[in-house]
């Protein structure tokens, strides 16, 4: 199929774009400026003009293709409410677009906005009045899905890694370990992340695409409980620089704006995913990848 990809030449899109091309598909893929138009043609997609504030060229995209991957987000945390308010506009032009058509739609979202603190599965949903904006684009879903649109989550952890890797949360970390020159965990470092290797985030975009059902949810989980200690470790270890426990009252000074993600308990399953796709992680994990130093070039 026809397949149109926003956020197409970033870390996980032009991993998908490279998985949908290898399957098989076309790709028609959301370009912002010359060099992401340059980046896909090299790819071996095609190019459409546009970014997620123009809904028209949304639109237009989603029309000219047999189905959607959005993987677009303006990954600014110094204004998150507003760029989820963005990304809920977007993909609800999107949806609203391919009404009645059958085409597949899949949606981005993430697994700690499930259930922190808790194992958080496919079948569970956030709370819809909790405060996490993030929230506002599982919840477009929704109300898509309740209009028989094919749209379906995918939602990522928060380490998303591997190679190229330079804007996510691994990158945030060792910058700030470098900046205080130590790198540090939170009271036992026993807070759990997960993680999954891009290029089988990739694969499980595809997966998710070529057996879209409306309002279904898939988690891009390899490893589901990594303790923030051992991201730690292997960050010091890496940098040769001291690991060390922050009480929470240290936590600000050291880690800053992000105190929440440095803090937060988000274990997650990707068990019915596995079997409901099947879906085989088989890429490196993110301790390996740590330990290889593909970070530290």
């Amino acid at each position: 199929m026809k397949v149109f990809v926003t956020g197409a030449t970033g870390f996980v899109g032009s991993a998908v774009v490279k998985e949908l091309i290898n399957a098989g598909h076309q790709v028609l893929g959301l370009a912002r400026n010359e060099a992401a138009e340059k980046a896909l043609l090299l790819a071996g997609a095609e190019v459409h003009k546009g970014d997620l504030e123009d809904l028209e060229s949304l639109r237009r995209g989603a029309n000219a293709a047999d189905g959607i991957i959005h993987t677009g987000f303006i990954h600014d945390f110094s204004r998150f409410k507003a760029v989820c308010e963005i990304d809920r506009v977007a993909i609800a032009a999107i949806g609203n677009e391919i009404t009645g058509t059958d085409k597949p739609f899949i949606v981005t979202s993430g697994t700690l906005i499930v259930s922190p603190g808790q194992l958080a599965t496919e079948d569970k949903m956030p709370d819809y009045n909790g405060q996490n904006p993030r929230i506002a684009t599982e919840k477009a879903v929704d109300d898509l899905a309740a209009k028989n649109v094919r749209i379906s989550v995918v939602r990522l952890s928060p380490s998303v890694h591997g190679e190229g890797d330079v804007h996510g949360f691994i990158p945030m970390l060792i910058d700030i370990a470098r900046q205080k020159g130590s790198s540090a965990y939170i009271e036992d470092g026993a807070n759990q992340w997960t993680a999954v290797h891009r290029l089988d985030a990739a694969v499980l975009f595809r997966l998710a695409l070529e057996q879209a059902r409306p309002g279904a949810r898939f988690h891009g989980v390899a490893e589901e409980s990594i303790n923030f200690k051992s991201i730690a470790e292997a960050i010091g270890k890496q940098l040769n620089l001291p690991v060390v426990s922050k009480s929470n009252d240290e936590v600000a000074a050291h880690f800053g704006w992000f105190e929440h993600f440095a803090n937060i308990d988000g274990p997650a399953s990707g068990k019915l995913t596995r079997q409901r796709l099947h879906w085989e992680p088989q890429y490196s994990g993110l301790i390996q990848d740590l330990e290889q130093g593909i970070y530290f070039t």
